[in-house]
């Protein structure tokens, strides 16, 4: 729920700390991963106050917290409802770029993939998504690592990460175990600002 007052919104985050390191957390807030160092701020407004072996201390809206590591917490926090919505997504230890997000609604975590034409998802994540691909779809050929096979092209009613969403995103669906991740490809990254810098992708809308 948001409540918005003078282009200000207060809404219920959903914080979980999922990494603890010296003077820094890894937090997703609201789906989103954010890397935060000793009083850095989120944009969502989360300001990591202090790091502990197994919990971190934090601030929203002026409200200090304790979070412990893989406990899932909701709180308020506040943001301008006129500033541009970013993305912040870390380079994970193998030099993947990994984001939770969802799709018509359902959670998806999804691989950054700049070089997918389309979001890429195998047979089994469409259909848990309630996606008919077969019937929806445009049947389309596909280049793997594997070989040669037949795709289907559909388009996505909106696809969210973070505070990022868009809609009517083309995607492909392959009907099989490949690719073992939703790939999240250009058909949504070309329609953002991409930026990277030292490890840390940032996407913006346009």
């Amino acid at each position: 729920m948001c409540l918005c007052l003078a282009g200000v919104c207060v809404q219920a985050a959903q914080i979980d700390v999922v990494g603890l390191f010296k003077d820094k957390a890894v937090v997703v807030i609201d789906g989103t991963r954010r890397v935060l160092t000793l009083a850095e701020v989120s944009p969502e407004g989360v300001k990591l106050l202090a790091v502990e072996p197994d919990y971190a201390v934090l601030e929203v809206a002026g409200k200090r917290a304790i979070h412990k590591l893989g406990q899932s917490g909701s709180v308020s926090t506040t943001f301008n409802s006129t500033a541009m919505a970013e993305v912040r997504i870390a380079r994970d230890p193998i030099g993947m770029y990994h984001s939770h997000g969802s799709i018509n609604g359902t959670a998806v975590k999804f691989l950054v993939d700049t070089g997918a034409t389309t979001i890429a998802l195998n047979g089994s994540q469409a259909r848990r998504l309630g996606i008919d691909f077969k019937k929806q779809g445009k049947p389309i050929p596909i280049n793997t690592a594997s070989g040669n096979t037949v795709g289907y092209l559909i388009n996505l009613d909106r696809v969210k990460v973070g505070g990022i969403e868009l809609f009517n995103v083309e995607a492909a669906v392959l009907d099989g175990s490949e690719p073992h991740e939703a790939l999240l490809g250009m058909s949504f990254l070309g329609r953002l600002e991409m930026q990277n810098e030292g490890g840390l992708l940032r996407l913006r809308k346009k």
